[in-house]
């Protein structure tokens, strides 16, 4: 059991700070980061002619030492034996906050594990940015970042999304976009779902509607930037399915009767209420 008061520091070792940095937008780093940038002995930067472009426009001239995805182990005895030699250090990515999707969580760790001070700054974030901005529930969500490259890997990870019964978020690289938009609507069917890109940059952009409706656009659209995805969790009913004794075909018909809905109309409307995917519902409709 550990219990950390992080300002009663001990004056023989150093602290860590995990400082957020803008991810588009120069105006929202915040007074107290620029403190800590100032104040620290070194900056541990994930890319240091990124990071030092960010110190040149606010006129701060630190040491900084590389901390990224691929020297993160080799550097980690390093920044505990600075830290432990009583130097302040602050630890930035290119954008955002560390540890989210980028590096930072093991240095963290191994800071803990060392009984050293470790200090986390709010600041900009762009996976909350985009939740809040989704206009989806916010009062519960699940954050997921990039999905894995290899097929088996992201099928799975596909089918574990279908069952997060809370709004969920994704990040995603412009050039993966579309692929990954369109699999969403095969696995998950005809949930909402946001796109914000360029957040807090010019160009910034919400894509908002139902999964299968932004894959047709995105089809269309070329889409450029970093970008998260959000998407509406399962929605559960408190009422008993009425639908549940009905085979797909005879509840596509009961919509059309009762509704006096198309079949196209009825499949989509089907595919919402049992939370599948729409092509589930047309192949059961024509072909039983």
């Amino acid at each position: 059991m550990q219990i950390q008061k992080s300002y009663q520091t001990n004056a023989e070792k150093g602290t860590l700070y995990v400082v957020p940095t803008p991810i588009g937008n120069l105006e929202d780093i915040t007074i107290r980061a620029l403190r800590i940038l100032e104040e620290a002995d070194a900056v541990l930067a994930e890319d240091t002619r990124n990071t030092g472009k960010l110190l040149h426009h606010f006129e701060l001239k630190k040491k900084m030492i590389s901390y990224h995805e691929h020297n993160k182990m080799a550097r980690q005895d390093q920044i505990i034996e600075l830290l432990n030699n009583g130097e302040n250090l602050a630890l930035v990515s290119d954008a955002g906050m560390p540890g989210i999707s980028d590096p930072g969580y093991e240095v963290v760790q191994a800071a803990i594990q060392a009984d050293l001070s470790v200090v986390v700054l709010p600041g900009a974030n762009a996976a909350l940015s985009a939740l809040v901005g989704s206009g989806l529930p916010t009062d519960h969500f699940y954050f997921y970042g990039f999905l894995p490259r290899k097929k088996k890997d992201r099928d799975q990870a596909l089918q574990l999304l279908r069952s997060i019964d809370t709004t969920f978020i994704l990040y995603e690289s412009p050039h993966r976009i579309e692929e990954t938009i369109k699999q969403l609507a095969e696995t998950l069917g005809d949930k909402n779902v946001a796109i914000a890109r360029e957040i807090t940059k010019r160009y910034e952009e919400y894509i908002r509607g139902t999964l299968p409706e932004v894959a047709e656009w995105i089809t269309e659209h070329k889409i450029k930037g970093e970008c998260c995805i959000v998407v509406e969790g399962i929605i559960h009913s408190t009422d008993t399915n009425w639908w549940a004794d009905l085979s797909l075909k005879e509840h596509v018909e009961k919509v059309m009767e009762s509704e006096g809905y198309s079949s196209k109309e009825a499949i989509k409307a089907v595919a919402k209420e049992r939370n599948i995917p729409k092509r589930e519902v047309y192949s059961a409709y024509h072909m039983e």
